[in-house]
């Protein structure tokens, strides 16, 4: 349990800093990797769920791709 909550922020933290590079980098698209960082460090870290709360009125249309990829993210970690 305890290896499964450490891949999930290392992976969560990965992509935001993916995202970050692809703020400056043309070949990345920055945006989107932080909303998937975000997405996955969301199921663990409650600040992370608060913070997209926060913004979900400000970008309805962000929010929503974050709830996608947040049942997604879930369905791939569900125990059959």
């Amino acid at each position: 349990m305890e290896f499964k909550k450490v891949g999930i922020l290392i992976v969560g933290w990965l992509f935001i800093g993916l995202g970050i590079l692809g703020l400056f980098l043309p070949v990345l698209q920055g945006i989107l990797f932080i909303l998937i960082g975000l997405s996955i460090l969301s199921s663990r870290i409650t600040w992370v769920r608060h913070f997209l709360k926060n913004i979900e009125g400000h970008f309805p249309y962000q929010s929503e791709r974050i709830e996608i990829w947040r049942e997604k993210i879930k369905s791939w970690f569900k125990k059959d």
